[in-house]
């Protein structure tokens, strides 16, 4: 059993390691295992193809270029440590996604910033001949979080848009006050395309989740250009008419959604780095 932590900052040396850390069935800790060399990482991605690990590591940047490679790492068994397996080029990488479809191995990356622009294309890779390759771009806007999620035999792929920045043109009013998308696979087409916009503010983050036979969706809103303290909302499912807002949160700077149950009922769980406290909320069904 592993735990790897994506460290963003340097270390008092000056280096920046991420660390893998691994469970001590004697002691009940983890304890650090391996360290690899990152550039300000901002998530780790586990998952398995084929009976092998990997792990992806999301570089955000080195110094202050953004376009930098981020890399996958597959478990040696011989060696017993994650070792390098291919690096993918990424600009100001924030998020990495694995998902399956039937036998197809797909990882998607949400690109934030190249330097000078938020409005870049994020990528979806398929693991074809031992590698993944690209599969399809897709536009988004300082791209923070992908989210999959299955309804029935639909399969989605949602994007949370934190902000629309371009230093070669004029301000918009409002940068943090934009669409955030929801991409479904189109079978025929081998695509995703479009499913639905719906409008965030500086979304960071999207967690799904079901009550029942209700599918929802809850949005990380964290800035709207004047205020931390912007509502985060809950969409629900209604076929035809996609997802609709239901719930309206009070949430101040919100970062991070997460879903749990337990057999005392569903819980939603926030956390923002500008409240000294995180937030569970405890879904009421009627």
């Amino acid at each position: 059993i592993f735990l790897a932590v994506a460290n963003f900052e340097q270390n008092e040396r000056g280096q920046q390691f991420s660390v893998i850390y691994k469970w001590s069935y004697r002691t009940e800790k983890f304890f650090p295992y391996q360290r690899i060399a990152t550039h300000s990482a901002r998530d780790w991605e586990a998952f398995d193809i084929e009976g092998e690990a990997f792990l992806a590591v999301a570089n955000h940047r080195e110094g202050d270029n953004h376009n930098i490679n981020s890399v996958i790492y597959r478990w040696n068994p011989r060696t017993g440590l994650f070792e390098a397996n291919q690096t993918i080029p990424t600009s100001g990488a924030y998020d990495w996604e694995f998902f399956t479809v039937g036998p197809y191995s797909f990882l998607v990356v949400a690109n934030t910033f190249n330097g000078t622009s938020t409005k870049i294309d994020s990528h979806i890779y398929i693991w074809l001949g031992g590698s993944f390759q690209l599969f399809q771009s897709i536009l988004t806007f300082g791209a923070a979080d992908w989210e999959v999620f299955h309804i029935g035999d639909r399969i989605f792929l949602a994007v949370a848009n934190s902000h629309s920045y371009d230093s070669g043109t004029v301000m918009p009013n409002n940068y943090y006050a934009i669409n955030s998308s929801i991409y479904e696979l189109n079978i025929t087409a081998q695509m995703f395309v479009k499913f639905q916009d719906l409008l965030t503010y500086s979304a960071l983050d999207w967690e799904f989740f079901s009550v029942g036979e209700d599918y929802f969706l809850v949005v990380a809103n964290s800035f709207d250009g004047f205020t931390f303290s912007v509502n985060s909302i809950i969409y629900r499912w209604q076929g035809y008419e996609g997802f609709v807002a239901v719930h309206h949160l009070p949430t101040f700077g919100c970062r991070d959604w997460e879903a749990f149950h337990t057999t005392a009922g569903s819980y939603l769980m926030y956390s923002s780095a500008r409240e000294p406290l995180s937030k569970v909320l405890k879904l009421k069904t009627v």
